[in-house]
């Protein structure tokens, strides 16, 4: 009895394997027929943006449908690149499905056009494309292009803020004045600009703060009786012990506050990303930030283009440990999604209190 129980699956085992191969065997064969053209704009297109036409529609673009051996669902992508680019490197300006034209918004081509390498307030020459596939296989890219003239305007995000950098013994970079040396910034409030705070580990020695990284011009230093100062040769904090440190101060009331923090309690992460719809991983995937080698829980990300969106920061690529805010730039303490203007930004997060900052860095 179990020997023709064995026969019989075996049986409905080769017939499923059969079926199988028979359904791979059927399935039609698709192949390219002829590639989509860009129909308009025409070619030699001149396109001089200013800022405040940001969210004005550039142009529509519009193209011959795509051709297939068979009746298919086809997308589309729309390609541009600096002119004389092979396209390897080029950007997408749009994406749609069995749609032939999409409107571009003039701070999005403006984008493109500084992505490439596009001088602002210059005109530069950049070449478009039209792609198409069918369920991302059998490509077809379009066999001739356009070529438009776009004039960028600068593309930076309003940011009216002044920050602040820890320079000295105590802190990370040292006394090293140079703009490249990586100089933990404070971080301001999302509600009061004048407000600024960081909590982190300092070394035994002292420090201030300076404005521009690279210069020694602006700084902002200990004017004894629990007083700051802003001015050249500005006086020092002193931090008496390695360890962390609560450091507040306010630029309006000119006031400031260091004392010991307690962060035997705190987490250690292997991993701090952000994640969000403005990020290059969207909401699938977390982009890693850099841990700092001088404090464990200071995180930061080097200049990265995001999107309009939101986005909030998360640790060991999971959502058992999430960080957010309501506020652009600065904030934290909340589970909100941070928003996000399209741009280029350096950021810097901070896992013990939450405390965020994004700087527009085009």
């Amino acid at each position: 009895m179990k020997n023709i129980y064995k026969i019989l699956i075996a049986f409905i085992g080769v017939l499923a394997v059969s079926c199988n191969a028979d359904a791979v065997d059927n399935r039609p064969i698709i192949d390219a027929v002829s590639a989509p053209e860009i129909t308009a704009p025409a070619t030699g297109k001149v396109f001089v943006f200013e800022e405040e036409q940001a969210s004005d529609v550039a142009a529509k673009f519009t193209w011959s449908a795509a051709e297939y051996s068979n009746t298919v669902v086809v997308n589309y992508t729309l390609l541009i690149d600096k002119k004389g680019g092979d396209f390897a490197k080029a950007l997408t300006l749009a994406t749609t499905t069995q749609v032939t034209e999409a409107s571009i918004l003039v701070k999005n081509l403006n984008q493109a056009a500084i992505d490439l390498g596009g001088p602002t307030g210059v005109a530069s020459e950049f070449d478009i494309k039209i792609t198409s596939n069918v369920s991302g296989g059998v490509p077809q890219l379009s066999k001739t292009l356009i070529t438009i003239s776009v004039t960028p305007y600068a593309g930076r995000v309003a940011y009216d803020f002044t920050d602040w950098y820890l320079i000295g013994g105590a802190v990370a970079g040292d006394w090293e004045n140079n703009a490249d040396t990586k100089h933990q910034p404070m971080f301001r409030d999302g509600k009061d600009a004048n407000q600024y705070k960081f909590v982190g580990y300092f070394k035994a020695g002292n420090f201030k703060l300076i404005s521009v990284k690279g210069s020694w011009d602006s700084q902002l230093g200990n004017a004894g009786g629990g007083a700051i100062e802003i001015k050249n040769n500005a006086g020092e904090f002193v931090i008496p012990t390695n360890g962390y440190y609560s450091f507040e101060f306010n630029t309006k009331d000119l006031k400031y506050t260091l004392v010991s923090y307690d962060a035997s309690a705190a987490k250690a992460f292997g991993t701090v990303g952000i994640i969000g719809d403005s990020t290059p991983g969207g909401w699938d995937a977390s982009t890693a930030m850099d841990k700092s080698s001088f404090d464990s829980h200071a995180w930061s990300l080097g200049v990265t283009a995001l999107n309009d969106g939101g986005l909030k920061f998360r640790a060991n690529n999971n959502w058992d440990v999430g960080w957010g805010g309501n506020t652009a730039f600065s904030g934290g303490g909340t589970g909100d999604n941070i928003p996000v203007e399209k741009s280029k930004y350096v950021v810097y997060f901070n896992d013990l209190d939450g405390s965020y900052l994004m700087i527009p860095n085009q």
